[in-house]
C-alpha cells in the first residue's frame, strides 16, 4: 500500500496571487477543505479553508460593506497560506503518511514526485485504506486472538483456520509475551472458525460476523 495508491491525482490548485475570495469559491465550488499553492509549477504553500475564513473581517468590525470588499478584494492567497509545507513522496508506504499525519496534527499532505505535484493525501483517504486493510467490505467473520509473541506462532494459528479463507490479518499490539491478531475470515467453514481456532489451543478473544 503505497501513498500514489490512494491520494487524489491532480489536486485543484491556485497560485499565490489568487484572491482569497475566488479561493473561498473555489473550495465551496469543489467541496475541498485545502488547496495547494503553486508558483511556476513549484510548491510554495498550503491554503486551508480555515486560513481563509480566519482572514475575514469579525462580524463587528465597523467598516462598511464597501470598505470589507474593497480589502477583500486585495487580499491574495500568498497573505494567509502556511509556507514551509510538509510534503510526501508518491511512492511513500501509506503508513508513513499516516504516522507523519498524526505526529505533526495535520489533515493532510501534498505528494510530490521529485519537485512536482502529483498529488494530495488526506485523513480521509487513510480511512478508506483501513478499512479496505481490514477487510471490512468483504463480510465474514472477524475474529480476534492472542498468540504467542514468538517465531511460527502466526502460520500454525492459521492453519486451524482452513478451509476457511484468510482475506485479512493485522496485529494490534503485544501484551504479556502475547501478540493480539485480528482475522477476517470468508468461505467455507467461516461459522466455526473460532472452534477449530481453540481446538487448537488457540486464545479466541472475540469473534463476530460481519
Amino acid at each position: 500500500m503505497f501513498v500514489k495508491d490512494y491520494m487524489t491525482k491532480d489536486p485543484v490548485t491556485v497560485t499565490p496571487d489568487t484572491p482569497v475570495l475566488d479561493a473561498i469559491r473555489l473550495l465551496k465550488e469543489k467541496g475541498f477543505r485545502r488547496l495547494p499553492v503553486l508558483k511556476n509549477g513549484k510548491l510554495v504553500g498550503l491554503v486551508t479553508e480555515k486560513d481563509l475564513k480566519d482572514a475575514m473581517p469579525s462580524k463587528a468590525t465597523t467598516l462598511s460593506v464597501w470598505e470589507m470588499n474593497y480589502l477583500l478584494s486585495k487580499l491574495t492567497v500568498e497573505e494567509v497560506m502556511v509556507r514551509n509545507v510538509l510534503t510526501i513522496p508518491a511512492e511513500a508506504p501509506l503508513e508513513e503518511a499516516a504516522l507523519l499525519m498524526e505526529e505533526k496534527k495535520i489533515g493532510a499532505l501534498p505528494v510530490m514526485e521529485g519537485e512536482r505535484l502529483v498529488g494530495i493525501i488526506t485523513v480521509t483517504d487513510v480511512m478508506k485504506a483501513f478499512t479496505e486493510v481490514m477487510g471490512l467490505k468483504e463480510g465474514g467473520m472477524r475474529v480476534t486472538v492472542d498468540i504467542p509473541d514468538v517465531p511460527g506462532s502466526l502460520a500454525q494459528m492459521a492453519q486451524a483456520v482452513v478451509p476457511s479463507n484468510i482475506v485479512s490479518v493485522v496485529t494490534a499490539g503485544k501484551e504479556g509475551g502475547y501478540r493480539r491478531i485480528v482475522l477476517r475470515v470468508v468461505g467455507e467453514g467461516m461459522e466455526t472458525v473460532a472452534d477449530r481456532l481453540r481446538a487448537a489451543g488457540e486464545k479466541v478473544v472475540d469473534v463476530r460476523k460481519g
